[in-house]
């Protein structure tokens, strides 16, 4: 406990989720954090749950006065910003044929330019104080490829490289930024039917670890980076993905589950 201590962070998408529980862990490990979102009974309701220990604001990721505004609230209620976690992104299945320019465009800025923009949002700040940790959430869709992902996974590609480039750019002034990639998550998300974890695990069997994830084991690997602990990491990306990314199961050969393994 108290990997966080002293620490002030800003969590976007935090209502609900995998933000959510990333709020949760941070004020257990002492960190005070503002909770950012476009839902604000869901957020309203966290940070009363927190108390002091946290701040709802309302915030557009994709307006750069809206970040503007937060990192100045944040200020002001909590303290200077010492961890971002760019959570926040959406979600959308569709061919690239039957994409529209603009159903592209609006993935992109939510899920890259979001990003993009919270950096620059409360890099000043830290770079004053010499110090900082920037926690870049991405994908799976952001190592690989699959069909009727194509905006999404080309706004996770995307956060990669902004990492990449921010981390080189940022680490001489004590900044350090990593990303975290996500596979199958129980959150509002993937789970629209609000179905329970055994259910939902039966989607996950060509998955080596065999069920989905929680929020709550991703952020865990948004605490490694964002606390001392990672002191030395900068650029980095942590899978958390079940080993989805390794490859998935051949369903009645050997070696896979139920099955002889000769």
């Amino acid at each position: 406990m108290g990997r966080l201590s002293g620490k002030v962070a800003i969590v976007t998408g935090g209502a609900r989720g995998m933000g959510a529980a990333t709020v949760r862990l941070f004020v257990a490990e002492g960190a005070r954090v503002a909770i950012t979102d476009v839902l604000d009974a869901e957020g309203n309701a966290l940070a009363a749950e927190l108390g002091d220990a946290a701040r709802f604001y309302h915030q557009d990721v994709t307006s750069e006065a809206g970040w503007a505004e937060v990192v100045k609230q944040t200020e002001a209620d909590l303290g200077p910003v010492d961890v971002l976690v760019n959570n926040a992104g959406i979600l959308m299945f569709k061919s690239l044929l039957a994409t529209s320019l603009e159903e592209y465009e609006r993935v992109l800025r939510v899920n890259l330019v979001g990003e993009f923009l919270g950096i620059k949002a409360v890099a000043p700040g830290m770079i004053a104080r010499g110090k900082g940790s920037i926690v870049n959430v991405s994908s799976v869709d952001g190592m690989k490829g699959a069909n009727s992902l194509g905006a999404y996974a080309s706004s996770k590609w995307g956060v990669r490289g902004l990492t990449k480039v921010a981390a080189m750019e940022l680490g001489h002034r004590g900044i350090r930024v990593n990303s975290v990639h996500p596979g199958g998550v129980d959150t509002a998300m993937t789970n629209h039917n609000n179905a329970s974890r055994e259910t939902v695990n039966e989607r996950f069997t060509n998955v080596p670890l065999q069920r989905v994830g929680g929020p709550e084991e991703v952020a865990a690997a948004s605490l490694f980076l964002a606390s001392d602990d990672a002191s030395y990491m900068t650029g980095a990306e942590i899978v958390v993905d079940g080993g989805m990314t390794i490859g998935v199961y051949y369903e009645g050969f050997p070696g896979a589950p139920g099955v002889p393994e000769a």
